[in-house]
């Protein structure tokens, strides 16, 4: 489904702050979290995942939108919401699927100095308070920046399934989501290396970096980690039950 330009929130009257878009890529399967479902769509509380991340974010007033990128076939998710457009432009590509998703906001009407905070679907355990820090953090900064975590664990470098190396983690970090950036300044990032098809860029961050840009880090949580394998469901549902 494709939005006009009438169907978008208005842009804010006076200032330049833009409006803030949420865009989760939701077309991949997730092979590693086992099942014959897409890994977004496996319960967790009796719920599909991707609805418990879809809530943080309806949750934060200064969203103005959150976008699902899913793939073409797709047909699990069904909305009629306002706030929440599903877009049937998912690429091979978690990279393929946010530039496919943006070409989409741009054409319903979001302007390049409008912010898109992009998120992983399986990172289910997000909190309104979390994507709050993020964009007060980012909306004054000139490129934008990411929720991440300092790398807590000593770190290892290997060989043949030996260590070789053991390697500072002073300056390290684990990127997580959401990451926000100007739409038009993202967009002309994962431009740039989709004649690659898009080979090198593991996040948005990253697409940035390639770009010259300088992305933010912003502390986020260990609890905002990615669902990815079959026993992560229950650790999601034990912090899950034990939030208000």
């Amino acid at each position: 489904m494709t939005a006009d330009a009438a169907q978008l929130p208005p842009h804010p009257a006076g200032g330049s702050a833009g409006r803030c878009f949420a865009l989760l890529p939701c077309a991949g399967f997730g092979a590693r979290a086992g099942g014959n479902t897409p890994k977004q769509y496996q319960a967790v509380l009796g719920l599909p995942m991707v609805l418990h991340t879809l809530a943080a974010f309806q949750a934060v007033p200064r969203i103005a939108q959150v976008w699902i990128v899913v793939a073409p076939a797709d047909r699990f998710l069904s909305v009629d919401h306002p706030d929440v457009k599903l877009a049937h432009c998912g690429g091979s590509s978690r990279a393929g699927s946010v530039f496919n998703g943006l070409q989409s906001m741009r054409a319903a009407g979001a302007r390049e100095t409008d912010w898109v905070l992009v998120h992983d679907a399986a990172r289910c355990l997000i909190t309104p308070a979390q994507i709050t820090t993020l964009m007060e953090v980012c909306e004054p900064d000139p490129v934008g920046g990411l929720l991440a975590l300092k790398l807590p664990d000593t770190l290892k470098a290997e060989a043949g399934g030996r260590v070789v190396a053991t390697i500072d983690r002073a300056d390290k970090w684990l990127a997580q989501t959401p990451q926000m950036f100007r739409i038009g300044l993202l967009q002309a990032a994962l431009q740039a290396q989709a004649a690659t098809h898009f080979d090198g860029v593991t996040d948005e961050a990253s697409a940035m970096e390639l770009a010259g840009h300088a992305p933010r880090l912003v502390p986020g949580s260990a609890q905002n980690f990615k669902v990815t394998y079959p026993e992560d469901f229950a650790l999601a549902e034990a912090i899950l039950r034990s939030r208000p």
